[in-house]
């Protein structure tokens, strides 16, 4: 994954990066169209499909809605860093098969850095600085999730699987 990087602060809850008015439908491609809106009017106009948020602390607190990273996916968001992830978003991220990675050190990348997330180094390489960071392995089996798209994605494919087995 590589992208420019597109800062938020610390306590981005579910409801800014999609906005409870925007949840009478569960369209990702009507979902993308709002995404973080509350906190910059024009940024699904300004990135671009590969973008990486970078958060501060506590990222995807609030409610547990599953909108919040479908829209961040759907909008073409690449990746999410942050020092930490509130627990449910942390799993419906996965879940919906949005990568996101704890890096305490996130807030030291700034704004408009381009930076590369290699997954078999476990590093975020920051392209415009030359900094390296190291992040918090995300276990095997989330890993699997977003591969495979998302859970049920994974579903589907673990019973073809065992359908070809059987």
């Amino acid at each position: 994954m590589r992208g420019k990087v597109w800062k938020f602060g610390d306590n981005v809850d579910t409801d800014l990066i999609i906005a409870a008015r925007y949840l009478n439908t569960s369209e990702p491609s009507e979902l993308a169209k709002h995404v973080m809106e509350d906190a910059d009017p024009e940024f699904v106009r300004k990135m671009e499909p590969g973008d990486i948020i970078v958060a501060g602390e506590n990222f995807g607190c609030g409610s547990s809605r599953e909108h919040a990273p479908i829209a961040l996916k759907a909008a073409g968001i690449s990746a999410v860093i942050a020092p930490t992830f509130a627990r449910i978003f942390y799993r419906n991220a996965f879940n919906m098969g949005l990568p996101i990675f704890e890096l305490p050190e996130a807030n030291e990348i700034n704004e408009g850095d381009v930076v590369r997330i290699d997954m078999e180094q476990g590093e975020v390489i920051d392209e415009t600085t030359g900094k390296r960071y190291k992040f918090n392995p995300i276990p095997e089996f989330m890993q699997e999730l977003v591969d495979a798209g998302g859970l049920i994605e994974y579903a589907k494919k673990e019973l073809a699987a065992q359908k070809e087995g059987a």
